[in-house]
């Protein structure tokens, strides 16, 4: 790298640290750290949702399947108006009006503490499995880019988050969202450009050869689960989009930052439609890749032409075709979609352990120094357990890859099991409890039962399992109310002939 690439990383990685940090004098408080006193705009809250949408893995896997395949990856985020709509309308405000910053509290007034606890314990579960494998990815790509060593890179992104999100707490976390937000957008506009302005021909021979290799397909149209159609993709991006707005921590704090209902809405509708033409962008940086590397093959390895390798053709563009400079704004952008993936998943993480662990289940009460002291030393420690998982991924990842599917199948019955609070008023906390039992059952079986041609294999594509396990607790959890509802009515019944 050059000297002005290497000095756009250490201005880019020192300024956000500072940035962050300059929020400390305002997350003094325990609801100035989880819910920046409620004092934020719907635009700065908007647009962290969308930069909590972005990762390193969007950064890199969006352009890979581009390259490979086509635009088909775009359905997912073609769902995103219609969870919106949903979650302004009845997420939004049910969260608004309760006084918890957990998420997970309302689960307890519905079925009972278990609930709480299973759901915050998956969520606890799945981040720390995200933080550590975002780190690793970043840090991976960071070392074909730039042929650093990939202990320190993990080692230094690590640290830079944990020290701004422990310092300045939910709204460091959101304005550098914002920043980085930013940065990332101008990252992919750049990469974009370049591609249109270095074919051979000229820009219209990228859209020649995409058009002509079916590049801007959105995949197959026909009515089948049984393979990533484009409504498979659909549906799976709906049911885990009403995931995210309506169970995640990490959006549902953000509901707690904005100034007002309306500001909170607002900020739904800012981050949903925001992603969808990003998202196309990093698609569209794909189907640019595949045509100027059609155009100009010599230019690429061999090793890197060869089938499934799409993920990396990205960064090998980047340090061979973009201007000094623009490689370390482009890494930067890189960087940041990582850096603020990993700070949300830390203070959503530290807010749970204090809400849903620490006060729920110690009858000791806390002063609000000592909430402040728990939410930073929490942020610490996750940071380094997360930092310690992208370590381990270096030569354990089967083992860690097995951890994320363990995980998977536990956070799947989350919004099962929301749904069935929010939706199935004569639900109770028995029912409610057996639903999620049969919906971890059916999301390990769509798992792991992937032998062909056997008779318990599960032929829907792997996109599907999230929608049958959500359903299978909504189903179960709804007949067995129906069939206690009865049974209290023949019970009436009953007594009244008992006493004629």
């Amino acid at each position: 790298m050059s000297w002005l690439d290497l000095a756009v990383l250490a201005v880019y990685f020192a300024g956000i640290t500072l940035f962050g940090a300059f929020f400390y004098g305002r997350s003094k408080t325990a609801e100035g750290f989880t819910a920046a006193g409620g004092r934020l705009s719907g635009l700065v809250v908007g647009v962290s949702i969308f930069g909590t949408y972005l990762s390193s893995i969007t950064f890199l896997a969006l352009p890979g399947k581009a390259y490979t395949k086509d635009w088909g990856a775009l359905a997912f985020s073609l769902s995103l108006p219609v969870a919106a709509y949903i979650a302004v309308k009845w997420f939004v405000p049910l969260y608004r009006k309760l006084d918890d910053v957990s998420a997970y509290a309302y689960l307890e007034r519905r079925f009972g503490l278990w609930a709480r606890l299973y759901a915050a314990t998956c969520y606890l579960l799945t981040q720390q499995a995200r933080m550590g494998t975002i780190l690793f990815l970043v840090a991976l790509a960071l070392e074909s880019l730039t042929g650093w060593d990939i202990i320190p890179v993990i080692i230094l992104t690590g640290v830079s988050v944990m020290a701004y999100a422990a310092l300045g707490g939910i709204e460091a976390v959101i304005w550098t969202d914002v920043a980085q937000s930013v940065i990332l957008t101008l990252g992919a506009l750049v990469s974009a450009g370049a591609l249109l302005l270095k074919m051979p021909e000229g820009p219209g021979q990228l859209f020649s050869i995409t058009a002509d290799s079916g590049k801007f397909s959105m995949g197959s149209f026909e009515p089948s689960f049984y393979s990533a159609t484009f409504w498979t993709v659909l549906i799976y991006g709906l049911f885990i989009n009403l995931q995210n707005f309506g169970i995640d921590q990490s959006y549902i704090q953000r509901y707690k930052t904005a100034s007002s209902l309306d500001a909170a809405r607002r900020s739904v509708w800012i981050g949903a439609l925001t992603y969808i033409p990003v998202s196309a962008l990093f698609l569209f940086i794909g189907a640019g890749l595949f045509a100027f590397y059609s155009a100009s093959p010599e230019l690429l390895p061999p090793e890197l032409a060869a089938q499934g390798m799409g993920d990396k053709v990205y960064p090998h563009f980047i340090v061979t075709q973009l201007p000094p400079g623009m490689v370390g704004l482009v890494i930067a952008a890189l960087m940041a979609a990582a850096m603020s993936t990993i700070a949300t998943s830390l203070n959503s993480s530290a807010t749970v352990l204090l809400t849903d662990m620490r006060e729920r289940l110690s009858a000791k009460p806390m002063t609000d120094r000592e909430k402040v002291a728990f939410l930073r030393v929490s942020t610490l420690l996750l940071g380094l357990l997360g930092t310690g998982i992208a370590l381990l991924m270096i030569s354990i990842k089967t083992a860690l890859d097995a951890w994320w599917n363990l995980a998977g199948i536990f956070s799947g019955g989350m919004l099962g099991l929301f749904l069935l609070g929010a939706l199935s008023r004569r639900t109770g906390s028995v029912q409610a409890l057996a639903g999620v039992a049969v919906g971890v059952v059916v999301i390990a079986w769509a798992t792991f039962a992937r032998e062909p041609g056997a008779w318990f294999s599960n032929p829907l594509d792997s996109l599907m399992t999230v929608v049958i396990g959500t359903l299978a607790i909504f189903i179960t959890g709804g007949i067995l109310s129906r069939g206690q509802k009865r049974m209290e009515k023949l019970e009436t019944v009953f007594d009244l002939n008992v006493d004629r």
